[in-house]
């Protein structure tokens, strides 16, 4: 393809146009015109001209491989990871390493890795200390030896061995060096990455020319990562043949002597700028130029000054950041006079999304009420509760922004005071953020002393920031589950649907999990001489096994009179390993690949809980299926789950069910330090009388200091059915089964047809 340029017409105006033309050499299966012309113009034609144009186009044609799976061979799992970056090969732009020392770990390492860790994917610090502790948060590496040639050496090799195929960028600084990260951040990723580079503040060796040059290691320096790889089999001749008592120097001239590449200040237009700080210097009174552009200061000699430093700095790219927003918002106001909508398209605040729009009264956006000391939207359904936590300190910062607001516009004509918040409203917008309504009674004082009381309304809005990705430790799903089925007597004859369905999902396609069958028996059932009620399971369970050979599918036995998922759960985790990933179930549950996958990826060990909201279909008496859309007394429909299968008909009618909460993944390592520590909080009866009210997901809650994972599942679709709730439960657990038996009845249409059906039927 050739891409052809026209002259560009004469200017008429204020903006001059250029057409650009694309057309295609590669016409047709036979002989190309285009290509006989270039040969009878520029002479005899190379007659291996064509072959190349059409290889150069063969490899740019995609092809379609088809999959052939071969019958006769065993199925085997592909191992996918867990970003597609990884797949892709694709690298992190920029690494910090900080070079520190036993003196100064725990003090200047500590203070840079408060100013700057929050700034870089990875921040290392390397130290010759053997052994030495790292403080909370920091990854430090020790290499044992503190001779400052060989800390750098080691130090390179590590990059080089752990690092060198995931990050583009290596920035090696000290630990009395200030970075300003957000600058150094953009300088990395302006510069190109297919290139040897050694950036920093370039300082002449003694003696040598001026193209020897190393960069000064207090102000840090960047490696690209062709240099380190290119410099790795080079370090250990250079630790023997070069002798210096400064690490900067020791690495610059095995640069020079191996590879030939120097140190340099600038490249590619950007300027790498430093700033050397001098000795008892108020960085609050610096005002010159190249102190406001610095990438790096040097020398820092104690944390308290790295903090004034980090304020200073912090201050200067806040300040430039709102001269920015201010120049936007007035271009975006000029801009929108031009449009169609004009002034009236302009929403508030300038450059936010305007406020969502509901299209119907279910998508109404409501709003919560609330004073100084109470809110009137509280998370248990009651009518008031106090203002407390993160929501006190929220209106708390939302009056302050509000007043000073209103004295930085007036003053110094006038000065308003808040005597006390008189209605308050506030609700989250999705596209927007938290917005705020205040009904503020002010005291205004003018400049002359006046004092009057006014009530004025203001308008506050919490715009969303930027979103960032939460650090989580890495999983796999290669992890096995095990999955665990109570079975009461009332559900054995539910359990061979749901061990065909298991066959189906799990074992058809070699699923790497395993099932343990809990059979509870009560106080009468299966005993000498009695019917073993569960003999269809075992019958259905041997069957499965029979059919896929190497399968086994466990079942313990367990009589209780009350069973407790608590008590059934300590009966199941004392038969297995502590590194076991569990997937508590129920016989209603279907559960396939893709909720087996996400139940590997959101229950990580140490770190986190996951317990599914499943899908619960509507009675199907009352919702045999959806009205078509446009019929006639046709109501708003009840959500359906993302994937509903359309063989089935209509779409599936029911509910995600936020009240049950017997479905759970989590390791039986984080169950039993959660089980461990009620023991330790409760004992004797009130042990046992919590037991009896409590849940799996309520022990991790209450006594377990992991996060709980709690999201809706789409996979896990359940047929209806009415829960038995057994008096012997909690009031809280009761509730909640109740509840989830009503609100799975049918939707709010449904139920109220069946209602006018009724009466209809009752007064004729």
């Amino acid at each position: 393809v050739l891409s052809l340029a026209r002259p560009p017409l004469p200017p008429t105006g204020p903006r001059t146009s250029l057409s650009l033309l694309r057309v295609s050499w590669i016409q047709g299966e036979g002989e190309d015109p285009c290509v006989e012309a270039v040969g009878e113009r520029g002479g005899p034609q190379n007659p291996d001209s064509r072959a190349r144009l059409d290889q150069s186009d063969e490899d740019f044609k995609p092809r379609i491989v088809p999959y052939y799976r071969d019958p006769n061979k065993p199925y085997k799992k592909v191992l996918r990871t867990r970003y597609i970056q990884t797949e892709l090969g694709s690298r992190e732009r920029l690494l910090v390493a900080v070079l520190t020392s036993r003196a100064t770990l725990s003090t200047l390492a500590v203070a840079v890795n408060r100013t700057v860790a929050h700034h870089f994917p990875r921040l290392l610090y390397f130290t010759g200390q053997r052994g030495a502790r790292a403080p909370a948060g920091m990854q430090v590496v020790s290499h044992g030896d503190e001779r400052p040639a060989w800390l750098m050496s080691e130090t390179l090799r590590h990059l080089h061995t752990h690092f060198g195929a995931d990050y583009d960028w290596f920035f090696i600084m000290q630990d009395d060096t200030y970075v300003q990260a957000p600058r150094l951040a953009a300088l990395a990723g302006h510069l190109s990455i297919n290139q040897d580079l050694y950036l920093g503040r370039a300082e002449e060796f003694i003696g040598a020319g001026e193209q020897a040059r190393y960069c000064h290691g207090g102000f840090g320096y960047l490696l690209s990562r062709s240099l380190l790889l290119r410099l790795r089999p080079h370090l250990d001749g250079c630790r023997g043949d070069i002798l210096s008592a400064r690490p900067d120097e020791w690495l610059g001239r095995c640069l020079i002597d191996s590879l030939g590449v120097g140190c340099v200040s600038q490249h590619q237009g950007q300027q790498y700028r430093s700033f050397e700080l001098a000795k008892n210097r108020d960085p609050e009174k610096e005002g010159s130029s190249a102190f406001l552009s610095a990438f790096a200061v040097h020398p820092v000699s104690e944390g308290t000054l790295m903090y004034r430093l980090h304020k200073r700095f912090s201050a200067l790219e806040l300040e430039r950041a709102y001269s920015e927003i201010e120049q936007l918002q007035a271009q975006i106001r000029n801009l929108t006079v031009l449009t169609p909508e004009g002034e009236a398209g302009l929403s508030w605040p300038v450059g936010l999304p305007a406020p969502f729009i509901p299209h119907s009264r279910f998508e109404v956006l409501g709003w919560d009420y609330f004073t100084e000391q109470h809110t009137f939207s509280c998370a248990d359904g009651a009518p008031k509760c106090p203002l407390q936590g993160a929501s006190r300190a929220d209106v708390g910062d939302a009056l302050e922004t509000a007043l000073e607001q209103l004295n930085r516009r007036y003053q110094p004509r006038l000065r308003f005071q808040k005597q006390r918040l008189l209605n308050g409203y506030r609700r989250f917008d999705p596209a927007r953020g938290m917005e705020y309504t205040l009904d503020l009674l002010l005291e205004c004082v003018t400049q002359r002393g006046h004092r009057r009381a006014l009530a004025r309304r203001v308008s506050l809005l919490r715009p969303l920031s930027r979103v960032e990705i939460l650090p989580m430790p890495y999983v796999t799903e290669a992890t096995r589950v095990q999955l665990v089925l109570p079975l009461l007597v009332a559900e054995a004859a539910a359990a061979p649907a749901f061990l065909e369905a298991f066959a189906a999902n799990v074992l058809e396609p070699r699923e790497h999990a395993l099932l343990t069958l809990l059979l509870v028996y009560g106080p009468r059932e299966g005993g000498r001489g009695a019917p073993d009620p569960f003999l269809g399971v075992k019958a259905a369970a041997a069957e499965l096994e029979r059919r896929y050979p190497g399968t086994r599918l466990a079942w313990l036995a367990v009589r209780a009179e009350a069973p407790s998922q608590v008590r059934l759960m300590d009966v199941v985790s004392k038969k297995h390993p502590v590194d076991t990933l569990f997937f508590l179930t129920t016989v209603w549950t279907r559960p396939g690949p893709e909720v087996l996958n996400r139940c590997r990826m959101n229950a990580i060990s140490g770190w986190q809980a996951f317990f599914p909201v499943h899908f619960q279909e509507f009675n199907p008496a009352l919702s045999p299926q959806r009205s078509p859309p446009g019929a006639p007394g046709a109501g708003p429909d009840p959500p359906s789950p993302p994937g509903a299968d359309p063989s089935r008909g209509a779409p599936i009618a029911g509910r995600f069910d936020r009240q049950a909460s017997a479905e759970g993944c989590f390791y039986n390592a984080d169950y039993l330090a959660a089980r461990a520590r009620l023991a330790g909080e409760l004992a004797g009866q009130e042990e046992e009388e919590a037991l009896e009210g409590l849940e799996v997901m309520d022990v991790f809650l209450r006594f377990s200091g992991l996060h709980l994972f709690r999201a809706v599942e789409p996979g896990l679709v359940q047929k209806f059915s009415l829960r038995d709730c057994s008096p012997r439960l909690s009031e809280e657990l009761y509730h909640r089964c109740r509840l989830s038996n009503l609100e799975g009845l049918g939707g709010r249409a449904q139920l109220a047809m069946a209602l006018f059906e009724q009466e209809q039927a009752n007064s004729t």
